[in-house]
């Protein structure tokens, strides 16, 4: 007797959304846009872009995780920034200005990314992300060479490194730095 043929295998087939991740982080932004940090919850985020809980963990282990990535993006984005408005304005004093007028300018435009940056809402120490720490201290570092570049005093130069600091290792001990609650 003959084995029936088997069934054929599905093809591989691209995930619907295209990349599912991104879709998560716009449809995160627009929620803590909308409805604040507090308001984000990962089944919200996953029934509004139409995937199964699977699929959505998948990416984020848990709300801290999502937020994690809305934050490294937000530091990744605004160093680029920075460093764009520093080259572009022939460095020096105008540049330096020009690097204030960039960050103000992030924090207007993408008001989400500024929210979880610099609300306490996202706490480097503990979620021990890495990427997150690298992109937060990135940004901040970025402004120290231009400081010094343009004769600020030492002191306020450390403060910028010290204030690195506080998002990197989620401390506020650093003096220099009064926190996202100041």
């Amino acid at each position: 007797m003959a084995r029936p043929a088997r069934a054929a295998t599905k093809p591989n087939r691209p995930y619907h959304h295209g990349n599912l991740r991104r879709a998560l982080l716009d449809e995160a932004l627009a929620t803590i846009r909308a409805e604040g940090v507090t308001g984000l919850t990962l089944r919200e985020i996953g029934a509004r872009v139409g995937v199964s809980r699977t699929a959505l963990y998948r990416h984020f282990a848990d709300k801290r995780a999502l937020l994690s990535a809305v934050a490294t993006e937000g530091f990744r984005t605004l160093r680029l920034q920075l460093v764009a408005a520093w080259d572009e304005s022939g460095r020096g004093r105008a540049g330096f200005e020009t690097m204030g007028t960039a960050y103000i300018r992030f924090a207007v435009a993408n008001p989400a990314h500024y929210r979880v940056m610099f609300g306490g809402f996202v706490d480097p120490q503990q979620a021990c992300e890495p990427e997150l720490a690298t992109e937060a201290a990135g940004a901040f570092q970025a402004l120290a060479p231009t400081a010094r570049a343009v004769g600020c005093r030492s002191e306020v130069i450390e403060a910028i490194v010290q204030c690195s600091g506080c998002l990197t290792c989620g401390s506020r001990a650093h003096r220099a730095c009064p926190g996202p609650s100041s």
